[in-house]
């Protein structure tokens, strides 16, 4: 196993009416003037956003909102919520919503609190000093940022889509209510719950001896993800189910099922990203549609764990060989990944990207050559291309 640091220092309230506490959760963080982000109009048809803002004007806090956030968020929504932010005086920021609009608000916070673009930190230019803090009334359950140091923004010139990490963004608080996500559309639903597997995936799948500990942490977590989206894919008002995944998102993203390990892969989020900039689908969705491609390329370099990840996680029995082992997995992970609806190709996923254009995500995701992905196999320019053209013939 390797040396780990381990630090999670949001506060979490889950449960029921758990957002009705808002108010007072920012008052114990001593702020004065909120910004409440959040996304389209369903917080507000829903009555989330008035209820929140009643929960603020009684604890006597002042706010501002900002809507418009997009399922990959957009870098000029982030300089217009900095804008804001510096011209109201703000202390404060409040996502209310998923994945997005908490990628959002970090990225607000770290440009009112240090000079120079934003997008400096995304581009790997500079390291932030400071960001503002960051309070989550999640909606969706899939990004883990309500308990990460992650944030993912798109600069929409060139649709390049990337990320940051840093404590200072990690949420002073997270408030779940799993009944906040009963009315989500079930491909939302089933996009998140890929989406909080392939966190713990991309951490499982690794170069290093692990601890026993992580890994069965790790594998309960993916089974537990597995039956209960089987299950709302049945009862979309299933309480119990929706608290599971719940839980498992932040779980699965707060560093918890990585201690001890090397970090993980990261390659197939990497790979993904490219997809989401270039053609602005939904992340989960996106993942399974590149994950098995991934796979299988890179699957002699590790046989043996993606064996023991047949077997642990998707009850593969043990075949004659690790190699053929292995691929059985995969191949579960991808009819489970049918099962629930979700693509296992990029045809599935509604893209059709031409030769000119996996070559172009390709180019981008190695940074013009730069850089290679990965730690199961190093991927270079070219691999990655690879892996977008199979599973584009798919």
């Amino acid at each position: 196993m390797q040396n780990f640091q381990y630090y999670t220092p949001t506060k979490v309230v889950f449960g029921r009416e758990t957002e009705l506490q808002t108010g007072s959760l920012i008052q114990e963080n001593n702020c004065k003037k909120v910004l409440v982000h959040y996304g389209g109009g369903s917080v507000k048809k829903s009555g989330l956003l008035n209820r929140i803002c009643k929960s603020l004007e009684a604890c006597g806090i002042s706010y501002i909102t900002l809507g418009g956030v997009v399922p990959n968020p957009h870098l000029s929504l982030v300089y217009e919520g900095i804008e804001l932010c510096k011209k109201e005086a703000v202390d404060f920021i409040l996502a209310l919503g998923g994945g997005s609009v908490i990628d959002s608000a970090k990225a607000i916070g770290y440009g009112v609190t240090n000079s120079g673009d934003v997008w400096d930190f995304y581009e790997g230019k500079r390291k932030a000093n400071a960001c503002l803090p960051i309070g989550v009334i999640l909606t969706i359950a899939a990004a883990g940022s309500e308990m990460s140091d992650s944030s993912v923004i798109t600069k929409e010139d060139g649709g390049i889509k990337r990320g940051y990490s840093s404590d200072f963004a990690r949420p002073k608080f997270a408030v779940m209510n799993p009944e906040l996500t009963m009315t989500l559309p079930e491909y939302q639903t089933m996009s998140g719950c890929v989406d909080i597997m392939m966190h713990t995936m991309e951490r499982y799948l690794n170069r290093v001896d692990n601890m026993e500990l992580t890994d069965g942490i790790s594998e309960h977590l993916i089974r537990t993800v597995m039956k209960n989206a089987k299950l709302l894919m049945r009862d979309p008002k299933n309480y119990n189910a929706r608290a599971e995944v719940m839980w498992a998102g932040s779980l699965s993203h707060n560093g918890l099922t990585g201690c001890g390990t090397d970090g993980g892969d990261w390659a197939t989020h990497q790979i993904e990203h490219e997809l989401g900039g270039m053609f602005d689908v939904a992340h989960g969705a996106g993942l399974a549609a590149v994950w098995g491609s991934w796979a299988r390329y890179v699957v002699s370099e590790r046989q043996e764990r993606f064996a023991a990840f047949a077997v642990k996680v998707m009850g593969v029995p043990e075949m004659s060989s690790e190699t053929e082992t292995a691929l059985k997995g995969i191949e579960a992970m991808e009819e489970f990944y049918r099962s629930v609806n979700m693509p296992t190709s990029l045809k599935q996923l509604g893209i059709e990207p031409t030769e000119e254009q996996m070559r172009e995500m390709a180019e981008k995701c190695s940074f013009w050559g730069e850089r290679t992905i990965g730690c199961v196999k190093a991927l270079d320019q070219d691999d990655i291309y690879q892996i977008y053209r199979k599973a584009a013939e798919l």
